[in-house]
């Protein structure tokens, strides 16, 4: 199943129900198989089988004094969560009896079908006399010599794609993604929140899923040091008693101290001070009025720049710059995206333009390793990174390929010459690919809190950015300064990394973001 994430929907919603169907069409009957489709979902919720309903009849007496502890939650929200549980429990079931028959039949001769293959590999060093031609090249001049060894680049980078070998070493890594798949946990208190959470935004039983559920609760655990200071002194200054301007300037320093923003302080408490001159406000309504508050701050700049979620568009050319500065984690938060692309269904590209810093090249193959994302790269060394990217655009365009993402060398926004190398780069896609839909994400580390901040306003004038990737969230207390990106710099946050993972980079939801900063 393809878990598109730039859509936020099932590609293919429902794989495991059509096979059923196929058995059921040698009666002739058709239109009966359709209603049981959704009987089979509501089936699986409640009244499936006794192992269905064994499963969640023992954790509901355990999480249901938490939910309503901790976010007020209803029996309607216990009951809808209890549902999805039963559903992604059967869905999980229904795959693993599935992929049951698969290792069954296991082939012992197949290791003596590999042992043909040693003299295949025998037969293939002789290509070595390739590396013999450049010497005859040597009494060209050092233009031609480029030249040529440009060429072959080239050509090697087209060649792969109908060659025999990367599909080989594509399996491999397509059963280490398969191994990575998340699994449905305990129901328990992190369970409960995040089937909430998605209940809130109007999701149904049926669109659920595993992907999402394991998202949200590692933005809950990666927002943990952001909450422990931020949510224990909220709730310290608003009390049981309704909202006083006493409490409205303790929650001043709060929002400050989380690297909020002056900016986004001052129009959240003029928000609050209003409300309180037209009636009382107790402390849950002040709680959720600030919820609203920040949410409204987060999506003001991705409302301006019309795009509600950034991602690839089809059948066209994308080219995705990440910048910023040393030490953000820009080739990691490449690597995610990359995975993140393929995962969603999307063609990618890697173009390691990053030629300065030591072993970079390196670090971006073994990301595409990871990914099964091909890597366009130039061996010498302090390459031009244009040169890099001019062919990166060429192999893109030959393939097919929907998405180039352009890993850019770390520079500080006061190197003046650096900015002006990123400018030639972007002068480059512009007049190679005119046509092509391109982003300049700037990476920015979570934990520097308001240098951060100042990283995106100086990236922002000098090279052309689009949005922003927050990273390190669970490694900071100072998760509150995407609001200060958002309310100050005016720039929409796109992505968001909550872990060391390769699925711990995820489109950026403000709903969702809000939720996990404030949950008790």
């Amino acid at each position: 199943m393809v878990f598109d994430w730039f859509k936020r929907a099932l590609a293919q919603p429902a794989p495991t129900p059509e096979p059923e169907p196929a058995a059921a069409p040698a009666p002739e009957p058709v239109p009966e198989p359709e209603p049981e489709s959704p009987a089979e979902s509501e089936a699986a919720a409640v009244p499936a089988a006794p192992e269905a309903v064994a499963p969640v009849a023992v954790p509901p007496s355990a999480p249901a004094p938490v939910g309503p502890a901790g976010q007020g939650v209803d029996e309607d929200a216990l009951a809808w969560a209890r549902q999805a549980y039963a559903r992604l429990k059967a869905q999980q079931e229904a795959a693993s009896q599935a992929a049951a028959p698969a290792p069954d039949p296991v082939p012992t001769p197949a290791p003596a079908a590999e042992a043909p293959p040693a003299p295949e590999a025998a037969s293939e060093p002789p290509p070595a006399p390739e590396t013999a031609a450049p010497p005859a090249a040597s009494g060209l001049s050092l233009l031609e010599q480029a030249a040529a060894q440009r060429q072959q680049r080239l050509l090697e980078i087209t060649a792969p794609a109908p060659a025999a070998p990367p599909a080989a070493t594509a399996t491999p890594l397509a059963a280490e993604a398969d191994v990575a798949d998340p699994s449905l946990g305990a129901f328990d208190d992190t369970f409960t929140w995040s089937a909430e959470v998605l209940a809130a935004q109007g999701r149904s039983v049926e669109d659920v899923s595993l992907e999402e559920i394991d998202w949200l609760g590692r933005l809950r655990r990666g927002l943990e040091k952001t909450r422990k200071g931020f949510v224990t002194q909220l709730l310290e200054n608003l009390g049981d008693d309704p909202l006083t301007p006493a409490v409205l300037d303790d929650l001043e320093s709060t929002l400050l101290r989380a690297d909020v923003g002056v900016k986004a302080t001052d129009q959240v408490l003029e928000a609050l001070r209003r409300r309180l001159n037209e009636e009382v406000v107790d402390p849950a309504e002040g709680l959720r009025f600030l919820k609203e508050q920040l949410r409204g701050l987060l999506e003001e700049p991705i409302r301006a720049g019309g795009t509600a979620l950034l991602a690839p568009q089809r059948d066209r050319l994308n080219v995705w710059l990440l910048v910023g500065v040393n030490g953000v984690g820009k080739t990691t938060t490449l690597g995610k995206l990359a995975n993140l692309a393929v995962r969603s269904g999307y063609s990618c590209l890697i173009a390691a333009a990053d030629t300065f810093r030591a072993a970079a090249v390196q670090q971006v193959s073994v990301w595409g390793e990871r990914s099964g994302v091909a890597v366009v790269a130039n061996p010498s060394a302090n390459a031009d990174p244009a040169a890099v990217v001019f062919d990166a655009i060429g192999a893109a365009r030959s393939k097919g390929t929907e998405l180039v993402l352009v890993d850019t060398a770390g520079r500080l926004q006061t190197k003046h010459n650096l900015m002006e190398e990123l400018g030639k780069v972007r002068r480059t896609i512009t007049k190679l690919a005119p046509e092509a839909a391109v982003e300049s994400l700037l990476v920015l580390d979570a934990s520097q809190g308001q240098n951060g901040l100042r990283q995106a306003m100086a990236f922002a004038s000098a090279a052309g950015l689009t949005g922003v990737v927050l990273t390190k969230l669970d490694g900071s207390a100072r998760g509150g300064v995407a609001l200060a990106v958002a309310s100050e710099a005016g720039l929409p946050i796109r992505f968001i990394g909550a872990g060391e993972g390769i699925r711990d980079l995820r489109p950026f939801n403000s709903f969702e973001f809000v939720e996990a900063l404030l949950a008790s």
